[in-house]
This record gives structure tokens, C-alpha cells and sequence, in this order.
């Protein structure tokens, strides 16, 4: 399988791909001029055949751009800081799993020494959601938010259908609250849901007040008490699974050779009497 890396734009049958991610492709996988590669703009994906490779960046032609498959559900993930080392672990899964935005929240109940460090957290953190993008075969990068309190993400967001996991013994199944919304799903239109997860210590009652004011759900994942970066897994996980993520049909497009950007159909002609990639 091909990997697949990210470039700000393509551009006359180019893209560059700059910065530590051209350092990584030079200089660790050694990548030698003619080698096929997928690149990603966020809205296309191109083959692409490396043609001069520098020290922090590598040139590439395209050569054919690919179909690619659209979400009809877009999440928001908003989620409690705690420590660093499962948020980090959290935040890499919800890439994997469909999260097209991250909010960190300083809730009431987050440790304050980690929430006052998260903001010298969100290169890291960015670069995470990076390399988990390009591993998972992405066609973009989930938007990192800055850290808001619970109140504020709660009052930004624009979702249609907004949950907050919560342990109260009023909370509903999770699979009941999605159940209840899927049938609007048959005509496959987009849909917008969003998935407050709390600390370890959980939400206070101001917190459930402010998400109730804002249309948030109160939702359970079952009798067991999860930690924060399972609780991820199960909730993004479970929502790819009622709103029929598979559910999908390739982006009509021409990948014709009279189609290609200036040079590449030779590039593409090329390649594949050389190589056979294609």
C-alpha cells in the first residue's frame, strides 16, 4: 500500500511536499526520484512520482488523481485534557475513527497544571493528528481547536445532533439517541454530530446544566465505567456504525490520461511502461 502524504497545493502538474514530512520521506524512507506516492490537498488526492529530492523538501509530478470517498457524517469531538500521554493516545484514535474536529476542553474537573501546559501541547498534538491522518489514508487533516471551557464548546457548536457521555443514571443508551436519528439518514444528507467526553473525575452539575441549555444529550455507553480514551474509541466508533459511514460512493471524477495536468499523462504513460505501478 501506498502512503499517502500531505501538501498545501497542487499546482501546473506539481506539489511540493515541504517541512519535517519531507525531511521524513528524504532522509528516513529514502525515497529515490520515480517512486510513486498519494498526495493530499484536503479537497483531491493525486498519484504523484517523485522528481528532485532535497533536504527538507521533495518535488513531485502528478500523475493520476485518484477517486476518493465522502463522509456523510461530520464529527466534533470535544474532549476533557487529561494526561498527556492518553489524550495523546485518545486524539490518534479519534483520527483513525472519523473525527474531523478536536476540542480540548478545560473542564472544571481537568487537572489545571495540564490545562495550563496544553497550549505548549498543540504542535505536538497537530503533528499527531498528521502522521495519523497519513496513516489511516485520509483525505484531510481533522482542525485542531484551541482548549475552551465546556461552556464555551458547548455554546460554539452547530451540530444536529449533540451527546455528552455521562454516567448519570438518566442518561439514555447511546445506541438509543442514535438509533432515533438514523431514519433521517436515508437519503443519505450530511449530518453534523458532536461527542462531549469529560475528565476522570467526570462533569459537575454546572456542566450538565450549560450542555442541557446548548442541545447536548445526555448519553451512556453501557454499565462500565470507561476511561477517557477508551470512552473515544467506543463513542466515535459506535457513530461510524449507526450513521452508515460504509454507506459511501466515489466522487465522480475524470482520471483520463486527457485529463491530467500539463506532463503528467506522459509521466503516467512512462511509469507504467517502466514500472507497471499503475
Amino acid at each position: 500500500m501506498r502512503r499517502r502524504f500531505f501538501v498545501e497545493k497542487f499546482q501546473n502538474g506539481a506539489a511540493v511536499l515541504q517541512g519535517e514530512a519531507a525531511h521524513h520521506l528524504a532522509r528516513v524512507l529514502r525515497a529515490e526520484s520515480g517512486q510513486l506516492y498519494e498526495l493530499s490537498d484536503g479537497e483531491a488526492v493525486w498519484l504523484a512520482r517523485t522528481q528532485d529530492i532535497g533536504r527538507d523538501s521533495v518535488e513531485f509530478a502528478l500523475v493520476e488523481r485518484l477517486p476518493i470517498l465522502l463522509p456523510t457524517l461530520h464529527i466534533t469531538l470535544l474532549l476533557a485534557i487529561v494526561k498527556f500521554d492518553r489524550f495523546e493516545w485518545a486524539i490518534e484514535k479519534a483520527t483513525e475513527l472519523g473525527a474531523d474536529e478536536i476540542v480540548p476542553l478545560a473542564a472544571e474537573r481537568s487537572e489545571k497544571g495540564l490545562v495550563a501546559a496544553s497550549a505548549k501541547r498543540a504542535v505536538r498534538w497537530k503533528k499527531i493528528l498528521v502522521e495519523s491522518a497519513q496513516q489511516s489514508r485520509r483525505l484531510r487533516v481533522p482542525v485542531l481547536h484551541d482548549a475552551a471551557t465546556p461552556r464555551e464548546a458547548f455554546r460554539a457548536g452547530n451540530s444536529q445532533i449533540c451527546l455528552l457521555l455521562s454516567e448519570r443514571a438518566g442518561a439514555k443508551p447511546m445506541r438509543e439517541l442514535l438509533e432515533s436519528a438514523t431514519p433521517s439518514q436515508q437519503s443519505n444528507d450530511f449530518i453534523k454530530l458532536s461527542i462531549a467526553i469529560g475528565p476522570e473525575g467526570g462533569w459537575t452539575g454546572a456542566e450538565f446544566i450549560a450542555a442541557a441549555e446548548h442541545g447536548f444529550a445526555e448519553a451512556a455507553l453501557g454499565i462500565n465505567i470507561l476511561r477517557t480514551e477508551t470512552a473515544v474509541c467506543a463513542a466515535l466508533a459506535a457513530a461510524q456504525y449507526a450513521f452508515g459511514a460504509f454507506r459511501q460512493t466515489p466522487e465522480s471524477m475524470d482520471s483520463s490520461p486527457d485529463s491530467l495536468p500539463n506532463g503528467a499523462r506522459a509521466i503516467r504513460e512512462k511509469g507504467s511502461r517502466e514500472s507497471g505501478d499503475e
